[in-house]
């Protein structure tokens, strides 16, 4: 129990000698000595509020600290009930960025701005739990008496920092508090175990990340990857490499590999960096080496492919084809195809805001880029894939950052927003932008301003707007996985985009165009369709549209021996006119036949879905788990 009584003598004596009369916690003497250097007024009744928009650019900065804490604070509030306390989380300044907890609590913590935005570091407002656990860099207790400023001794307060699993930095701070007089001696054990908890997530989410990681890498190795590839997580940490590999890299790369830390140092940390800064690090230290990046929803990290020693360090290229930028360059004969093209015009050149809705695959960038053509707006055209980008990236690629806003940040760079400015921002996969993220776009949107992180200048913005999404938007919003005022915005107009099988023949003519595509890639002659290819693509119902498409044709270009494309070059799915069977339902005699059609059958999923082990494992109708069980056995026999 507390000695409040003791506490308040040993305050009385440090306010008149400036040292204490009776024994006094340790931290708590040192906290009030520092208080005391810091000029802080004992009378000071309020900490300092930061304004709106930097608590905005703040939350941004630190979303992925928030995201991870979410299912901790929920289950810390249920063990919380009754007691008039709250829970606060805080930046590794001291500045708290949510509250949580008895509504009683929250107000009566405004009276002191113990509210979200404000500052509660020792230099602000003396010592309170918040700000002493920052300095100690340790779990701490203030109650009461115990507090520097008068007006905040009628609080209690337990906190306990939250450290980064991958370096141990600071993310923030879990907080418990409530009046004096509802003093909870487990307050500080809660907090404790709320830390502990967010902590155990984020080690977690890394250990899922590595996973993935590794099974993408084991899948290309599978799909015959040099063994001169990499596999490294998202801040550059090797998790995969062979001898020959690292002897590869030393070679070509001296000092890019730190041994101590067992990272790629490229001179900057790339947590919370740009997803094409790393990879345009590596690649201009490495000339002719390839970094690709593993994402899942979020960026999980790298492969990193070095070229192999006979392998030239400027490798020719085939150059791709240029995008399709007009209406008439889209093809298609179909009515439907025609009608739809003619309603996109008008809605370009309208000027406003156009969601563009089909199934995955239909071709919806193409009408977004023609669209922008149509405009003949004199800015670019920028893209930005909403459901690939990394949660931890997707606020700094949308609004940019200044140089020092974060970890990692040494250079100012402008975001997709900004570079949008007088042309067209492309937003795919709206739908799948976090909830929390959308009042800050909607923000940007309404008032055409748009905020770097960590800039407080603003930078005016005119960009029109294009949406795209294969989710239907309006019944998300019924369910709340999408803002309704946001959904308003974007969608003042609505187009909707046939899928492949109602558009008749445009299949074969997509096909030819494809098949010349794909020749001029490789380097080689373009491929025929026979008449039995045609009739199996007419019949085929593409539910993965174009794109899937695309994948078959290229599979099939490989397959054929001839001038021609062969019923038998054909998936068997696409020849049995069904989507592909789950590789349990194969049915072959001997157990080696077996394994070979599993492994041809699970290696063909794999190219068709361009490495996404997720979208494989969905195609054959296996778990997740199981395609990756069958890989790592696949990769040892």
């Amino acid at each position: 129990m507390i000695d409040n009584k003791n506490i308040q003598q040993a305050w009385d004596t440090f306010q008149q000698y400036g040292v204490a009369s009776t024994p006094i916690s340790p931290p708590v003497l040192a906290s009030w000595q520092r208080s005391l250097q810091h000029g802080i007024d004992v009378e000071r009744n309020a900490t300092t509020l930061l304004k709106e928009g930097e608590l905005h650019r703040l939350k941004l900065q630190h979303s992925p600290f928030l995201y991870a804490s979410r299912l901790a604070i929920r289950e810390g509030q249920e063990r919380l009930n009754d007691t008039q306390s709250m829970i606060i989380l805080a930046d590794p300044q001291g500045v708290i960025l949510e509250t949580a907890g008895d509504p009683r609590a929250i107000d009566a913590g405004q009276d002191i701005r113990l509210q979200n935005g404000g500052r509660w570091d020792e230099a602000s407002i003396g010592t309170n739990a918040i700000g002493t656990a920052i300095m100690l860099n340790a779990p701490v207790q203030i109650h009461a008496v115990e507090h520097f400023c008068n007006e905040v001794k009628k609080w209690t307060c337990a906190a306990a920092p939250v450290t980064d699993p991958r370096d141990q930095r600071l993310l923030g701070v879990v907080d418990i508090s409530g009046p004096a007089d509802t003093f909870y001696p487990q307050s500080l054990a809660h907090a404790i175990a709320i830390a502990r908890q967010v902590e155990a997530l984020l080690a977690h989410e890394m250990e899922v990340e590595h996973e993935g990681v590794l099974h993408y890498f084991l899948a290309k190795r599978f799909s015959g990857l040099n063994d001169t590839s990499i596999a490294l997580s998202h801040s550059g940490k090797v998790l995969y490499a062979t001898s020959r590999a690292l002897q590869e890299l030393r070679r070509r790369c001296p000092r890019l590999l730190d041994s101590q830390r067992g990272r790629l140092d490229v001179g900057q940390e790339v947590i919370g960096d740009t997803l094409t800064g790393f990879i345009e690090s590596i690649e201009g230290l490495i000339p002719g080496a390839r970094c690709e990046p593993v994402v899942d929803r979020k960026l999980l990290g790298y492969i990193l492919i070095l070229p192999s020693v006979s392998q030239p360090t400027h490798p020719s290229r085939f150059t791709a084809p240029q995008r399709l930028t007009g209406f008439d360059d889209i093809i298609g004969e179909s009515r439907v195809m025609r009608d739809t093209c003619a309603t996109a015009q008008k809605m370009a050149q309208s000027g406003a805001p156009i969601l563009i809705e089909g199934e995955t695959g239909v071709g919806k960038e193409l009408f977004a880029r023609a669209v922008h053509g149509e405009a003949q707006r004199a800015g670019a055209f920028v893209p930005i894939n909403c459901g690939a980008m990394p949660r931890e990236l997707i606020a700094s690629e949308l609004f940019g950052h200044e140089k020092g806003a974060f970890t990692g940040a040494d250079r100012s760079v402008a975001g997709k927003i900004e570079m949008a400015n007088g042309g067209t921002l492309c937003l795919d996969e709206i739908g799948e932008l976090p909830l929390d993220m959308q009042p800050y776009l909607l923000r940007v949107l309404e008032d055409g301003i748009v905020y770097r992180i960590g800039s407080h200048q603003e930078k005016h913005v005119n960009i029109s707007l294009v949406s795209m999404t294969n989710r239907h938007l309006a019944k998300e919003v019924e369910k709340v996985g999408f803002r309704q005022d946001l959904f308003y915005r974007i969608a003042t107009l609505r187009l909707r985009i046939p899928p492949l099988r109602e558009r008749g023949d445009d299949v074969l003519l997509i096909a030819e165009a494809l098949c010349r595509a794909l020749a001029v890639q490789r380097g080689c002659a373009p491929l025929s369709l026979s008449n039995e290819v045609q009739d199996c693509l007419r019949r085929y119902h593409w539910p993965g549209n174009v794109r899937e498409l695309r994948n078959v044709l290229e599979m099939a270009l490989l397959m054929a021996s001839g001038s021609r494309i062969e019923i038998h070059d054909l998936p068997e799915d696409v020849r049995m006119g069904k989507e592909a069977l789950p590789v349990t339902g194969v049915g072959y005699s001997s157990p080696s036949d077996l394994r070979t059609s599993e492994e041809f059958l699970i290696k063909e999923a794999i190219a068709r879905q361009g490495g996404n082990l997720t979208q494989a494992a969905k195609q054959l109708g296996i778990a997740r788990s199981t395609l990756y069980s069958r890989l790592a056995k696949a990769a040892q026999r």
